[in-house]
């Protein structure tokens, strides 16, 4: 495998064009449902690269493919769209400037997730001159909405487009490490009810907002309790939204909807969760019902595909071959063995492995812990480096030695 990673990298393309590239990303905005401008880019600068075949589906995601049919099928998916840039004054440089500072490019999405995406392509760009060598397919996917709603654009891209990959990558950050894994994630929606009166006349009436606080008390006690797996960690919970309703700020709100992220760790699932809460709801006596919230946004092209957003937990074999061939690659690549983990947030890999059942593993360029932060950057020589090792572990997966 070494020997076809060193072919490969003969013909790297440079540096300078791999950072010019993902500068021009970070400098065209891309919120989720706003993807279009960057999906056009990116398909002219793949095309001008020589990629044969790419186009962008209905939902308005680019798929590129190379390679024969015979064979397995390789996906390496990673999401176009970002997250709204917030506390602007805190920035270090504006978040669209994509300024290069001692080798360090700072910006929104220099690492969630345009620098991989980059580097996917210009790893994947070493291929071309060795298609007919391929035994199989490469399949580059880059997804929209997945900041809001994980998992659905390659849910489409899969039961609907007919792509059916044997193995997946995910270019979600990982400090060029590897992670085989996640924690699930179900956000629910608890409708709070009350009795409405005027302001003046308070115990003509029931406030939701009390009622409420009482739920939220409780969700501070149960987030002490939740059940721990010795490699994803503990089950979380959260409250991560209020709103109430009245006829006026001189009203008692009758109604008080609160927003509850709970991660799942392995062993847990959305059905034990919800019952969970529901049984402390009744326990407390609120007056409140559990509903898990659905994700219905258009996406850029105007297409709607409702998503539940209630999400396994997944974690891949650290023995299974896809992450022994990371692994070698990593280690061609760089020199010395990676460490081997598990994201602390939610990937597409909530359907790719939690649902469709497909071997995921995960490998990109930055500090996950920097994701959604106003410090987002990458360091230069990652970029390289990534790019490197999706080069090499296509060939290795699809290459005869």
């Amino acid at each position: 495998m070494a020997t076809k990673i060193d072919h490969l990298a003969l013909e790297w393309a440079t540096a300078q064009d791999l950072t010019r590239f993902t500068q021009q990303l970070i400098q065209t905005p891309s919120l989720s449902g706003q993807e279009g401008a960057i999906a056009a880019m990116i398909v002219d600068h793949m095309r001008a690269l020589g990629f044969p075949d790419v186009r962008t589906n209905e939902m308005g995601s680019v798929v590129a493919t190379l390679g024969s049919k015979s064979g397995p099928t390789v996906l390496y998916d990673t999401h176009m769209d970002t997250v709204v840039p917030a506390s602007l004054e805190k920035w270090p440089y504006a978040p669209y400037d994509a300024h290069i500072d001692n080798d360090v490019l700072y910006g929104l999405g220099a690492i969630d997730t345009k620098s991989s995406l980059a580097s996917m392509i210009y790893g994947a760009a070493q291929l071309l001159p060795f298609q007919d060598q391929l035994n199989g397919k490469l399949v580059l996917a880059f997804t929209v909405q997945a900041e809001p709603c994980e998992g659905l654009a390659i849910r489409v891209l899969i039961e609907e487009d007919g792509i059916y990959p044997d193995f997946v990558l995910l270019g979600e950050p990982t400090n060029l490490q590897i992670s085989r894994g996640q924690r699930g994630r179900v956000m629910f929606k608890v409708l709070v009810e009350g009795q409405a009166s005027h302001g003046g006349q308070p115990d003509l009436g029931q406030n939701a907002i009390y009622a409420a606080a009482r739920l939220i008390f409780a969700v501070q006690l149960m987030a002490g309790d939740l059940p721990r797996d010795p490699f994803l960690g503990p089950g979380t919970i959260a409250i991560t939204g209020i709103e109430s309703q009245g006829a006026s700020l001189n009203a008692i709100p009758d109604q008080c909807r609160v927003y509850i992220d709970r991660r799942l760790t392995l062993g847990e699932t959305v059905m034990g969760a919800e019952a969970q809460l529901e049984s402390m709801i009744s326990r407390e006596s609120i007056p409140a019902t559990v509903k898990i919230t659905i994700y219905d946004d258009p996406s850029y092209t105007g297409l709607i595909r409702p998503a539940r957003e209630a999400h396994p937990a997944w974690v891949l074999d650290r023995a299974h071959p896809l992450v022994a061939a990371l692994n070698r690659t990593i280690q061609t690549v760089q020199g010395s063995a990676p460490e081997i983990g598990h994201w602390p947030f939610s990937t597409d890999g909530v359907y790719t492995m939690g649902q469709a059942n497909i071997p995921t593993v995960g490998f990109g360029p930055g500090d996950p812990n920097l994701v959604h932060t106003e410090q987002e950057h990458v360091r230069m020589a990652d970029l390289k480096t990534a790019a490197h090792v999706y080069a090499g572990l296509a060939a290795s997966l699809l290459m005869n030695d």
